[in-house]
């Protein structure tokens, strides 16, 4: 059983987490490790402005370390982000593949190009060898059915990861119904990968029981559960009161 401190993150929120709420957390309460910002929306042929990331301009994120997230299918316009934050001196990004909004997954981006499989591996393939950050992967069990994230996992092994951190839901599902512990369990079977738990952690014993259940497990993410109780990531870590 893992004995370490749990890794926690705090959730990308769109329209919530932005960087002023972030470091505004981070001023009053303890507990988060990192966050994953909100994804910065694709544009064409684009070299990015400040103007245009001014949520993850580090000067605007000075107290909880952030790791920024891309939503972008095209391998090139992928790369010219992928160095542009490199150049503000971010080493680890990540991949949306989880979003789940009717607007986002009909254009085949988030959780809506996980039907796809062999896009996700064509750009993973000529991106990573061009890039100099860590790549991590944000997903979810599938987007129609959980075959398409179970036959997926296998194909990432191939690829140098930093983690996957898997939404126990299905996209079609949006933020309905509940998770599915079982479905992350047979994920964890199929990668070689490190993988993050993300979804309804609304609670400390919600979090006892997932821990439980998953003690190779220790990283964590934690979205409207932390809105909700701006206390839980110290709670999990053990802070007193």
């Amino acid at each position: 059983m893992n004995q370490q401190q749990p890794f926690l993150y705090l959730a990308p929120i769109r329209g919530l987490t932005d960087a002023l709420f972030r470091d505004t957390l981070a001023n009053h309460f303890d507990g988060f490790d990192a966050a994953v910002a909100p994804f910065i929306s694709p544009q064409k042929k684009s070299l990015y402005e400040d103007k245009m990331i001014r949520d993850v301009l580090p000067e605007n994120n000075t107290r909880l370390p952030i790791v920024p997230q891309l939503l972008h299918t095209d391998p090139e316009d992928f790369l010219v982000l992928a160095h542009r934050l490199a150049g503000l001196g971010y080493t680890h990004i990540n991949w949306n593949l989880g979003c789940p909004a009717p607007m986002v997954a009909r254009k085949k981006r988030g959780s809506g190009l996980l039907p796809y499989p062999h896009e996700i591996i064509g750009l993973l393939a000529k991106v990573l060898p061009e890039m100099t950050n860590e790549l991590s992967i944000k997903t979810r069990l599938g987007f129609n059915d959980h075959e398409e994230t179970r036959a997926l996992l296998p194909e990432l092994n191939q690829f140098q990861l930093k983690e996957i951190i898997i939404h126990a839901r299905l996209g079609k599902q949006l933020y309905k119904g509940t998770t599915d512990p079982d479905g992350f369990e047979i994920c964890r079977q199929l990668s070689k990968h490190t993988l993050a738990y993300n979804g309804d952690i609304k609670n400390i014993e919600t979090y006892n029981l997932l821990a439980h259940r998953f003690p190779d497990i220790n990283r964590w993410m934690i979205g409207r559960g932390a809105l909700a109780n701006l206390f839980l990531a110290e709670e999990i870590k053990g802070y007193p009161k």
